[in-house]
């Protein structure tokens, strides 16, 4: 199971912190991923973290977004600086490697919504 939090409105240039609470698997075990699914668009991928901490970034977020684990609480986290208003989405915690979200099956959770606008 997979719970999001931490979504809200917040004003261009602003930040927030994603958390996405892991049960029912091996978390430590388990490459992580945040996908996100803006109005009218399909999902994409926004940042993937394996069991190992190496991180990877949409080019789209890069420098901008820290994806972090703790695997002592099962937590997952997305530290969103320098937000833009096309980082309007749903973000949704994955389990696995999600590079492409559109296809396949994976677990991930009921989303939170992010809103950046004045």
């Amino acid at each position: 199971q997979l719970r999001e939090s931490g979504g809200g409105l917040v004003q261009p240039g602003g930040s927030l912190r994603l958390s996405c609470a892991a049960s029912g698997f091996t978390f430590i075990f388990s490459a992580m991923t945040w996908v996100r699914q803006a109005p009218g668009k399909g999902l994409e991928w926004v940042s993937i973290i394996d069991s190992a901490g190496s991180t990877h970034y949409a080019s789209s977020v890069k420098g901008r977004f820290i994806i972090s684990r703790d695997n002592a609480k099962n937590t997952l986290s997305l530290q969103m600086n320098s937000l833009k208003p096309e980082d309007t989405a749903v973000y949704y915690c994955a389990k696995g490697p999600v590079w492409s979200p559109n296809s396949g099956t994976y677990s991930r959770g009921q989303g939170t919504q992010v809103t950046v606008s004045s």
